[in-house]
């Protein structure tokens, strides 16, 4: 496996809208409610106060803020809209937290358990595979295997590659992820995955698989995700 990372990281400004756009879409904060104020939410995020506002700025543009001169930040809707992270289901164990990734390897993987979740029957089909840290504050909680057609980009590069997969399909494929499926147990992790996130060989923790259907209506994506349960959580609200 070959361990680079993607260059293509989305700027810490985005990172910290995608996190409010997940938090106010998971119910934190509900249509009309005020947003605590700004030096106050900047020092949770622990973040410069002008970064929140150019994220604060991004969501406003995107119609779910509105600022009230004098009275403050509000939400104003929370449905209609395609956040980049709106289907990350990992938080820290004491919520939330600012998703980022590193990409670790590109590699032809026909994995035939693969075809199946992705119901391709054309034999001459091939396959991507790719190998990802993914982080919440930059704490490195969970590892995951994500699989794509080869005939979308015959030729791909692992700087090519976006920190945000659904982003790099939305930008380069020419469709977006509309909804997923996930599934999850407990299995004793491989030993790349124990070894990845410092766990003892063998160690037996959650993994997600997950199905991810395109506007088409069509499974384009399979993945498998492991994550550290002393680490991080899975969640799923809804409002």
């Amino acid at each position: 496996m070959t361990d680079k990372k993607t260059k293509k990281q989305l700027p810490l400004y985005i990172q910290i809208g995608e996190l409010l756009h997940r938090e106010i879409a998971a119910g934190h904060w509900l249509p009309g409610e005020r947003l605590p104020v700004e030096s106050s939410l900047a020092a949770t995020l622990g973040v410069a106060i002008g970064t929140l506002r150019k994220a604060l700025a991004k969501l406003e543009e995107d119609g779910l803020l509105e600022r009230r001169q004098g009275s403050g930040t509000y939400i104003k809707r929370v449905s209609g809209s395609r956040a980049i992270y709106q289907f990350f289901h990992l938080e820290l164990l004491g919520g939330g937290g600012v998703p980022t990734a590193d990409t670790l390897s590109l590699e032809i993987d026909n994995n035939p358990y693969v075809f199946e979740q992705l119901k391709i029957d054309n034999t001459s089909e091939q396959l991507w595979c790719i190998h990802r840290s993914r982080y919440l504050n930059r704490q490195l909680v969970a590892v995951e295997q994500i699989w794509f057609r080869h005939s979308h980009a015959t030729s791909l590069k692992l700087k090519d590659l976006h920190e945000s997969l659904y982003l790099h399909y939305r930008e380069n494929f020419s469709f977006w992820i509309s909804r997923v499926e996930d599934e999850i147990d407990c299995l004793e992790a491989p030993d790349w995955v124990t070894k990845r996130l410092g766990l003892k060989p063998q160690q037996v923790i959650p993994r997600v698989q997950r199905r991810s259907w395109s506007n088409e209506g069509k499974v384009e994506e399979f993945s498998l995700t492991w994550y550290d349960p002393s680490k991080c959580r899975y969640f799923a609200r809804w409002h």
